[in-house]
């Protein structure tokens, strides 16, 4: 008799989904009843995902694990198919992370409780399908249903802006889910068969011209979250007037299914158009970097001083990511962990912060280190994690993907220099407008309006274990890079391979392109080519 297979990821998607049904049912009047459900419902499914994968997961194979496949709507080839590996099952942890803490941050809201911890739930179940869906209509699916909450969370519980804020991100990430559906039916419907599963789909052979458009298509979809220049300017608005709990998703979750996504489809399966693409990536990453970090220094708006960094360091996914280096690819996915960890820190302190002042413009702030000791040193303590300070995971993240870059012998050596170069000046710029931040937060010229001379609540030990909760990995992982690292180092390994395995082929195929003087591929021995030509065809 064999085994029960658990279905472990359907439990673990499905489990907020099925508890938020049933919050209007939960009898409550002051909403204190309905915060300790969604907090124990997310603790909960936190716990299960950790359970199941240290029990089923194996680290060192890179292929799909937890597979489960049930036909769902066949007359629309509709399957649901979700399986984990190297890259999603980190990013589904931290998923669970960050949710579970963004619930606990969210225990003083008494507007419409009942739906406010609906929508989290909610938005955390589609998170979860996001990362580890493997049928395209599937993927879709979840992708969609995540930015309903997240617009209904920012327009109801946000700033004074927040209509504005949340309709701009809803128009801007809609229209970028409409490249997703009709680049993915034209590979589904490309070739004898039709098919929506993700690795049929990679395994199909495309025109070139059809492969480059589909890439282009998915670029602009998973640049507006990721987000890209110039599709960023969403992010400044919705973390300026989202809640402290809304924009730790943001920051911590929703901008890593844009870059999760560009490994998964853009290099895994349209590798030869990545060929083409990853130097405009990697330029793309530079101005990130620069922009990003150049338009932070400008804002006197502390969230969105700090969604501006975000910006910056997603830059540095997009140069690892362009690397065809193993370390640049596994630096990049690291920067996308570190990152999540110490955006949810800063963007939960600035709300800490807005609670005691109920302001967030920095010129309005100042001498609060004095009242607020505490919050001080927790923000400094994430402001050198987002600097790059070592010791801290941001440190290890940004230098392996200088070294990817720095190393790789795809490009030519005075392309590698300038990326280099450019980039290391987002990296000056960086400890700059962080430490005027909180030099004029913390110890600028005192404000009568906030009235200092009351007695103003440090940071409260429910703030301080949020904080901690995410503080704690961030040390750890830059004291010990490989406590995250081995989690999906194979999974890099292997992806580094298959895009590097095509460069060689186009290189053949177009010895002569837009890119010769920077963008140069391996060579091989004629009948190395001509076999690696046939098997490609």
């Amino acid at each position: 008799m064999s085994p029960i297979q658990v279905p472990w990821l359907t439990a673990i998607i499905l489990l907020p989904l099925m508890a938020s049904i049933a919050i209007p049912f939960i009898p409550d009047k002051e909403g204190k009843t309905v915060r300790w459900y969604g907090l124990g419902v997310a603790l909960a499914d936190f716990a299960l995902m950790i359970y199941a994968f240290w029990h089923n997961y194996d680290f060192q194979n890179s292929s799909f694990q937890l597979v489960e496949k049930y036909s769902w709507v066949p007359q629309l080839g509709l399957n649901w198919s979700v399986a984990v590996d190297g890259l999603s099952m980190p990013l589904v942890l931290l998923t669970g992370l960050i949710n579970t803490l963004a619930v606990f941050a969210a225990w003083k809201v008494t507007n419409k409780p009942r739906l406010f911890y609906g929508l989290m739930l909610v938005m955390y179940s589609a998170q979860l399908g996001v990362f580890v869906a493997q049928d395209l209509l599937l993927f879709f699916l979840m992708w969609e249903i995540e930015l309903v909450p997240v617009y209904l969370l920012i327009s109801i519980w946000g700033g004074q802006n927040r209509r504005y804020a949340a309709t701009k991100f809803i128009l801007y990430t809609a229209a970028a889910s409409i490249f997703i559906l009709v680049a993915g039916f034209a590979m589904a419907f490309s070739g004898d068969t039709v098919s929506f599963d993700m690795a049929t789909l990679g395994m199909k052979n495309y025109s070139q011209a059809l492969e480059l458009l589909v890439y282009a298509g998915f670029l602009i979809a998973f640049g507006v979250k990721l987000p890209i220049f110039p599709l960023h300017t969403w992010l400044p608005d919705a973390h300026g007037e989202a809640s402290a709990p809304g924009s730790m998703i943001l920051a911590g979750v929703l901008l890593k299914m844009g870059g999760y996504a560009l490994i998964r489809f853009n290099i895994e399966m349209l590798p030869n158009a990545h060929v083409i693409f990853a130097p405009v990536l990697a330029i793309l990453g530079v101005v990130n970097i620069v922009y990003g970090a150049c338009c932070a220094f400008a804002q006197t708006n502390l969230k969105r001083r700090l969604a501006y960094s975000s910006i910056a360091h997603m830059g540095f996914v997009l140069i690892g990511i362009a690397s065809y280096t193993e370390i640049g690819i596994s630096g990049a996915v690291l920067q996308m962990i570190s990152h999540g960890l110490i955006a949810a820190s800063l963007f939960f302190l600035s709300g800490v912060t807005y609670e005691r002042t109920h302001t967030l413009m920095m010129d309005k702030m100042g001498g609060m280190g004095k009242v607020m000791p505490r919050t001080f040193a927790l923000f400094t303590a994430g402001s050198m994690a987002s600097l790059a300070l070592p010791g801290m995971s941001g440190f290890v993240g940004e230098l392996m993907v200088f070294l990817g870059i720095a190393s790789s012998d795809v490009y030519s050596s005075s392309f590698k220099v300038v990326v280099v170069l450019l980039s290391a000046v987002g990296v000056i710029l960086t400890p700059i407008y962080l430490l005027s931040m909180l030099r004029q937060v913390f110890y600028g010229k005192q404000t009568e309006e906030l009235h200092l001379d009351n007695f103003i609540p440090d940071v409260k030990p429910r703030e301080l274990f949020i904080t901690a909760c995410l503080l704690v990995p961030i040390i750890g992982i830059g004291l010990y890079p490989k406590l995250i690292t081995q989690t999906y180092d194979v999974k890099t390994v292997e992806v580094a391979a298959h895009a590097r395995q095509v460069l060689p082929v186009v290189a053949h195929q177009q010895p002569s392109n837009l890119y010769s003087r920077l963008f140069k591929a391996p060579t091989l021995a004629a009948s190395q080519v001509e076999s690696l030509v046939n098997i490609t065809e």
